[in-house]
């Protein structure tokens, strides 16, 4: 970690912040928690996590002052898991409410047969794009943790799938927005892998 990376975890109401904040310290990264508007600009990187619904985690956001700060960050920035699915333009969940729209694509729920309960919760094969520095000195096929009942469509902005019944985006980056349907956090060598990742774009 440079002396210049200022990594910042913005407080949308996550409930998986402690493990997140705690794969970063492995890394020797300390990134506060903050909803304040100047300090997630000033940041270096900033991580955008989330655990729940869409609906009520747009409303928090949206309560905090915080989307138009989002969408106007020039700054690397990473979704995980419902952070992910924000940045994508809306989602089903809460009939269809509008996100960040950062991202090409709505975010839809699973759909669910004897083999494939949604929630889709434990580890997955994902399968890696080449040539993209989020990715680097990662396999072309990797098991990452999932845990969610949401996800988007592969489309121009995926890096990265995974098939629960169906192919969805695992991995998205457009401009200098990410984001990680999985939990990276909870994924291991790999996961700690694309954090550094992050954190060196």
């Amino acid at each position: 970690m440079t002396a210049a990376c200022s990594p910042l975890i913005v407080d949308a109401g996550g409930a998986n912040i402690s493990s997140l904040r705690f794969a970063l310290g492995r890394l020797g990264c300390r990134a506060p928690l903050s909803a304040d508007p100047a300090q997630i600009r000033a940041a270096s990187h900033v991580f955008l996590p989330g655990v729940g619904a869409a609906d009520a985690a747009m409303s928090q956001l949206e309560s905090r002052g915080l989307v138009e700060v989002l969408r106007e960050l020039r700054q690397p920035v990473l979704g995980i898991c419902l952070g992910m699915q924000l940045l994508f333009e809306a989602s089903e969940e809460g009939g269809g409410r509008n996100c960040l729209g950062v991202v090409s694509g709505r975010v839809r729920r699973l759909q669910a047969d004897p083999e494939h309960p949604v929630p889709h919760m434990g580890w997955n094969l994902t399968s890696l794009s080449p040539d993209n520095a989020l990715l680097a000195g990662l396999p072309a096929a990797v098991h990452f943790y999932f845990m969610h009942s949401y996800a988007a469509q592969p489309g121009p902005d995926t890096v990265a799938v995974a098939d629960y019944g169906g192919e969805f985006a695992a991995i998205v980056s457009r401009g200098n927005f990410h984001g990680a349907q999985f939990h990276p956090e909870r994924s291991g060598p790999a996961g700690a892998r694309l954090l550094s990742n992050f954190l060196a774009l």
